[in-house]
């Protein structure tokens, strides 16, 4: 049977069961979280590790089995925490590899690649090839799938450079792809088209943020040429109500998307982008609960079937991971 790696090893797509597409277990700058251990959060690691296997602990409760985390560099992705969490609780977690900009790549790219400085193939290529076959530093940990990002800045050329190597890093290795996304500008098609150009299979992407739009149209030209949408910030109210996020995913049900659609809250066990208390006033349910507390009950209410949640959460999750 087809296997896809965890941090706990390679489970069968069959067990994955109900999954969250896109939840962080941690965000978080390794330099600010360094040299400046108090801002905007006080860092305690342990006190840390314990929420995160408290919130993983509810999450599992509601009847999650997994979560797909699309941590990676720029992020803040470091796999040993997550280790020491993931064996407290009882749940997969799958780990990404990739590089999250919006514009420039690391500095550590500036010189190095073709037609650069030092010209030689593609450094990231290898890097994430290695994450994927070989795993994630000295972890033991293999990533599963590619991340990428493209905002409102647009294709940027550090953008698009990332963009190609994770589509080429799919070729060759068939680890499908998610791409965080700004709707409002439509850059899902931008992201579709670049990696198409590589050679991705494009019905392995999930195209991530795409409930932040109710722009039907726009939702269905990406899921018509192949791909996933990721109704994935569910809590997030400040970027969209949370009535209109629901009303989106039960008018393309009822168009018959729900199976290109996968769900889940881009939520983190912690996130230093703000202060804890600051994030609890502005979104207070943008946790991991959110989905089975709320989210469901809504869907059914407003004429989803069981039968669509279950292709949500569990049948599209397992194609995506099913090479």
């Amino acid at each position: 049977m087809p296997t896809v790696e965890t941090v706990r090893g390679p489970v069968d797509t069959t067990a994955l069961g109900k999954v969250l597409m896109h939840e962080h277990v941690f965000v978080l700058g390794t330099e600010i979280q360094q040299n400046y251990p108090d801002y905007p959060n006080h860092w305690d690691e342990d006190v840390r590790v314990a929420d995160a296997v408290e919130k993983l602990t509810q999450c599992k409760a509601r009847g999650i089995d997994t979560i797909v985390d699309p941590t990676v560099i720029g992020l803040g992705r470091y796999l040993p925490r997550v280790q020491r969490i993931n064996e407290q609780v009882d749940i997969n977690i799958v780990a990404a590899t990739g590089i999250y900009t919006y514009n420039e790549v690391p500095f550590q790219f500036h010189y190095t690649g073709p037609g650069l400085l030092f010209d030689v193939a593609e450094p990231m290529v290898e890097l994430f090839v290695k994450d994927i076959r070989e795993g994630i530093a000295d972890t033991g940990v293999k990533a599963a799938f590619l991340k990428c990002a493209i905002e409102e800045q647009g294709l940027t050329p550090g953008v698009e450079r990332v963009m190609r190597a994770v589509a080429q890093a799919h070729v060759e290795t068939g680890a499908p792809i998610t791409v965080h996304t700004n709707p409002h500008t439509h850059s899902g098609l931008v992201a579709q088209k670049i990696l198409a150009e590589e050679g991705a299979d494009l019905t392995k992407v999930v195209i991530g943020h795409s409930g932040d739009s109710t722009d039907l149209d726009y939702l269905c030209e990406l899921a018509d040429a192949g791909s996933y949408l990721g109704m994935d910030r569910f809590g997030l109210d400040v970027l969209l109500p949370f009535d209109e996020r629901v009303s989106t995913v039960v008018a393309l049900a009822e168009r018959g998307y729900a199976e290109k659609m996968v769900l889940a809250h881009d939520a983190a066990c912690f996130i230093d982008w703000f202060t804890a208390e600051g994030k609890a006033a502005a979104v207070p349910n943008w946790n991991f609960t959110h989905i089975s507390d709320d989210v469901l009950p809504a869907l059914l209410e407003r004429g989803v079937s069981p039968e669509q949640i279950t292709t949500m959460l569990v049948d599209n999750p397992r194609r995506y991971f099913t090479a």
